[in-house]
């Protein structure tokens, strides 16, 4: 068998869990570091980053500023802001990839696959026609043909170009 290497994968699979990790959807808008959080939006009651431990190169994530896991803890406004960045980051992934297809999903509670499950996040993932979505399944792997600071560098000029200076 052949292996193909992710040692950037070891910070996830040693992260403490069960209580003792501090939440990223939290902790990191706090910080006011966007670059290094890789914090690509802020709005008022809801933020847009990349995820650290991507699916495909451009892997988002959309999550509101307050805590919590329950989705009927959301109000109207907080919902709304949500679905119009869902679909913000699917106009920026097009213009910044030219993304060809979308999968954009929330996985509710541990049992629904929440890898941080007590911090509701809507997932949004480029796909293209031909892509390597078949190597996670097969080849337990993740193919990514760019740095993550290279995809935000990227998606920070698609929404710059869209919004003007974000700063």
């Amino acid at each position: 068998m052949e292996r193909l290497w992710a040692p950037w994968r070891i910070k996830y699979i040693e992260q403490v869990r069960d209580g003792g990790a501090k939440c990223i959807f939290v902790d990191l808008p706090a910080e006011k570091d966007d670059r290094k959080n890789l914090i690509l939006y802020r709005g008022e009651r809801a933020f847009v980053m990349m995820n650290t431990f991507p699916y495909t190169n451009g892997h988002l994530m959309v999550a509101p500023y307050r805590h919590t896991s329950d989705l009927e803890d959301l109000d109207d406004e907080e919902m709304l802001e949500i679905q119009r960045l869902l679909r913000d980051c699917v106009r920026w992934l097009r213009m910044a990839f030219r993304a060809e297809g979308f999968n954009v999903g929330l996985n509710l509670g541990r049992a629904a696959g929440a890898g941080i499950e007590d911090h509701l996040h809507w997932h949004v993932v480029p796909r293209w026609v031909g892509d390597t979505n078949y190597m996670p399944v097969v080849g337990e792997v993740r193919v990514l043909p760019q740095s993550l600071d290279e995809s935000y560098d990227r998606l920070r000029e698609a929404i710059r170009s869209e919004a003007g200076d974000l700063g």
